[in-house]
């Protein structure tokens, strides 16, 4: 197990570093792993401090946990342009690095194993699929706007549940075994079954635009 460079820093800093070491647990032995001591052994601290800034090994893994729900469904919630652009940027970030690799998988499967099971956790979750969901449901009422549809709140709810079924499913499939599929197969597939439920072009992500997710 490498350690990482904890260097002087603020609070915040401090804090993040600690967060990040115990991802790096959890991404290389699971939960289970990401033990107090193995976790300052990462971060090259003593244990000591480690409590210092968190109560409770259970209250550094919830933390943790918010960041990955943030690295997941985040960077998608910031895209711009116009509502065709924004749309198939946000489909193309959900299957790309660096959301869509084999560490994220990692992370994810580790945490959601115990969400069944810990409330604090489940509450994370939830929050941050609903989050996710409501800004995938802004940008298909802003995207059907745009073709003339009038706006409809049950039907861009319905279609964000369905299309975040979709993504979840195809994101999973490409990070177990992604070597199975052509090159951009797992995508192509997205925007067409995502044109089929909504009934509109979307327009196919360049090569420039793919490369630059």
């Amino acid at each position: 197990m490498s350690r990482r460079n904890f260097h002087r820093c603020t609070e915040a800093e401090r804090r993040h570093d600690l967060i990040e070491a115990t991802l790096d647990c959890i991404s290389e032995a699971g939960l289970p792993g990401a033990t107090v001591r193995q976790i300052a052994i990462k971060a090259g601290v003593t244990a000591g401090l480690i409590r210092h800034y968190f109560d409770s090994k259970e209250m550094i893994l919830q933390e943790a946990y918010k960041v990955v729900i943030a690295r997941l469904t985040e960077r998608a919630k910031l895209v711009s342009g116009t509502p065709e652009e924004r749309l198939r940027a946000f489909i193309l970030i959900n299957l790309t690095e660096p959301v869509a690799n084999s560490r994220s998988l990692s992370l994810w499967a580790s945490f959601i194993s115990r969400v069944g099971v810990d409330p604090a956790l489940a509450a994370i979750h939830q929050e941050g699929y609903l989050s996710f969901r409501l800004s995938l449901e802004g940008l298909l009422g802003d995207f059907l706007a745009a073709r003339g549809e009038a706006p409809d709140p049950a039907r861009q709810r319905a279609l964000a549940i369905a299309i975040s079924g979709l993504l979840d499913g195809l994101w999973l499939e490409g990070c177990l075994a992604g070597e199975l599929f052509e090159e951009s197969e797992l995508i192509a597939i997205a925007f067409s079954s995502i044109e089929a439920l909504i009934g509109h072009p979307i327009g196919a992500p360049s090569a420039i635009e793919q490369d630059g997710e």
